[in-house]
Order: structure tokens, then C-alpha cells, then sequence
């Protein structure tokens, strides 16, 4: 059982229908108990990080996602579920998040976004992902780098590069994808990326 964690935030229909379209079945819900039951778990999102982290403190599911990775069964991470898997947040500080990767999210800014010619923030649409750990389970077809869908102003800074399975260029080299024992995230939307994010949640789908 594929299931999807509804704490309010996030674009759960789309991720649904991409893993049905790939003949998936899943389940969406705001039960930990059916969370604890889940053969593998999705945590999506979009919006801010400590706004994200209260929903997850009120539905009584912050803890169990960090459970549910205590099992060694597949989680992964989409967009603002990758931050949350992080330590903190420089949008919201003092509020941790779920520290299951060490790390911190920082905010797009510097020269590259100031200026006559600046990069916009958010980052949004489609930029390359260049993958730099090709033993990726996700990966069932080969790896090659590809062009994947972001929305997003706060990147990924980890302390262990070798978590790091796909890095971004947007004004800085950012960390787009990580991998963890049994937790996988992206800081792009595979339900939004067309073919190559397809096979992506295919290879999840697979473990």
C-alpha cells in the first residue's frame, strides 16, 4: 500500500493521479495508524516550513513519519517533504523539522537574485538535474540527466554530500535530490515532470 500523508498542505490529487496513471493504487490520509500500516510512504507538499511542521504537530503525524522511516520501509519526499526531512529552516527559525537528513534550508539570495538582471525567486519550471549517484534504486531504466518541474524559493544545504543523488544550477549548485538509506526526496515535482518524473515514481513504486 502506496500512501500519501494529507496533513492540509500539498498537491495530493496530482501525486495520486501520477502513481495511478503508472497503475499504482494509493491511499490518502491524516491517520497515523494507517500511516504505521503503509508498505511505502509519500510525504508531498507545498508552503512554508513552519507552517507545514504545525499541521504535522496537529494531526499527530509529525512523529509518526519519523516511525514510519524507523522501519526501513520506502518514504519519499516531494518538494517542501524534502525540507521537512531536514533539521531547520531559515524561513522559519527555531523550528525543527523532522531531522531525518541533517541539513538546513536556505533561502535563494546573494548576487545572482539582486539587481538589474536577477534571478527570480521563486525558482519555478523546468531545469536540469544532474545526477551524480547513478546507483539509485529510483532509477529502474538507466539515469541520464534530465530537465524536471521546481517551485520553490528555499534549497537544500546538507552536511554529508554523499546523500546527494541529483544537483541543480540556478545561480548556485544546489542539492535537487537526496537519498538515504531507505528515504528518497526531491526538491522537484516528479508528478509534474512528465515522462522522466513518471519513471522515477515508478522506480519508488518498485522497491
Amino acid at each position: 500500500m502506496i500512501v500519501i500523508v494529507d496533513y492540509g498542505m500539498g498537491n495530493l490529487l496530482n501525486v495520486a493521479k501520477a502513481f495511478e496513471y503508472i497503475g499504482e493504487s494509493v491511499k490518502i490520509t491524516q491517520d497515523r495508524k494507517v500511516v504505521a500500516r503503509a508498505d511505502r510512504l509519500i510525504v508531498p507538499g507545498v508552503g512554508a516550513f513552519g507552517d507545514a511542521v504545525k499541521e504535522l504537530q496537529q494531526h499527530d503525524l509529525f512523529e509518526s513519519i519519523v516511525d514510519f522511516v524507523g522501519t526501513g520501509r520506502p518514504c519519499l519526499g516531494i518538494c517542501l517533504g524534502l525540507q521537512l526531512f531536514l533539521n531547520e529552516s531559515s524561513e522559519s527559525p527555531g523550528i525543527p523539522g523532522l531531522g531525518i537528513i541533517d541539513g538546513k534550508n536556505i533561502l535563494f539570495a546573494g548576487k545572482p537574485f539582486e539587481g538589474k538582471d536577477r534571478l527570480k525567486v521563486p525558482h519555478m519550471g523546468w531545469n536540469k538535474v544532474r545526477i551524480i549517484q547513478k546507483t539509485c534504486p529510483l532509477f529502474k531504466t538507466g539515469v541520464e540527466d534530465a530537465f524536471f518541474y521546481f517551485v520553490h524559493s528555499y534549497y537544500a544545504s546538507v552536511t554529508n554530500r554523499a546523500y546527494i543523488v541529483g544537483e541543480t544550477e540556478y545561480g548556485i549548485t544546489f542539492a535537487s535530490m537526496l537519498w538515504k538509506d531507505n528515504v528518497f526526496a526531491t526538491q522537484f515535482h516528479p508528478e509534474k515532470s512528465q515522462r522522466v518524473g513518471l519513471e522515477l515514481l515508478k522506480g519508488f513504486a518498485q522497491l
